[in-house]
């Protein structure tokens, strides 16, 4: 797709997984990308890797949570490029709790990075959407369609990931902009190894994986980046306030 050339992209979590990779497809696409991550030495090895691109990498050590970063990061976009055309919000974190015994600083830690920093980037970076034309892909999970045990907090942030793009989608259509959501099933990153797993149960984890997903296997960064980037682009421009299933099948199981 080379329809991006000209245009801006900001991208969060782009330091690994999912992010990473759809920083890369945008900028080999040709747009410039606001690559935003809180681990400097990372999203400096994502712009190295991108050298050989049309586009053009600006990174941003941020943190999402954090409103003056928030800020920063779409006044940083602003400068640089004078426009902001679409924003990827890839960035979360995922942690083990039940009803029983999730606390209340871990329950608002997950609604703060999962869904709160989406809503706020969001609001943030609307005004120069609007005016380009643009369009928002915010990085949601199977669990926002589907209940999973163990993991309440991560469940309900996702789940309100999925509305948030279904309301914002309904308000935004008459302004000419778009806003859909993927919903991955497992894929190969280190959301789950940031989240507390051990190598040894992460491998545990993944073979699993085998058997809980239809098709076989976990996904990798690079298939969501590639539906991310068909919904960011122009020969999406019908499609509005949807939440994309990429997850091997997963979402039609029962639990097991």
């Amino acid at each position: 797709m080379d329809n991006f050339k000209g245009k801006t992209a900001i991208v969060t979590g782009a330091s690994s997984g999912i992010g990473r990779a759809t920083a890369k497809s945008f900028a080999e696409a040709g747009a410039n990308v606001v690559a935003v991550a809180r681990n400097i030495s990372h999203l400096e090895s994502v712009k190295e890797e991108c050298k050989m691109f049309s586009g053009q990498i600006l990174v941003f050590a941020g943190d999402v949570t954090k409103e003056n970063d928030r800020k920063k990061c779409v006044d940083t976009a602003l400068k640089q490029f004078g426009r902001i055309d679409v924003l990827v919000q890839a960035a979360g974190i995922i942690a083990n709790g039940t009803i029983e015994n999730t606390t209340d600083s871990q329950w608002n830690e997950m609604m703060d990075i999962n869904l709160t920093s989406v809503f706020r980037l969001m609001q943030l970076a609307l005004p120069s959407i609007i005016d380009c034309k643009g369009n928002i892909v915010n990085v949601s999970s199977v669990t926002g369609t589907r209940a999973f045990p163990g993991v309440l907090a991560y469940c309900v942030s996702k789940a309100g990931v999925d509305q948030l793009t279904r309301c914002s989608a309904l308000e935004l259509a008459p302004k000419g902009v778009r806003v859909n959501a993927v919903n991955p099933g497992v894929v190969v990153t280190n959301l789950h190894r940031n989240g507390g797993m051990d190598e040894e149960a992460y491998a545990r984890f993944l073979q699993h994986s085998k058997d809980t997903h239809p098709l076989g296997r976990a996904g990798t960064p690079e298939e969501i980046a590639e539906l991310i980037l068909f919904l960011a682009s122009d020969k999406a421009s019908w499609i509005t306030g949807g939440t994309y299933s990429i997850d091997g099948g997963r979402a039609q199981t029962c639990f097991r």
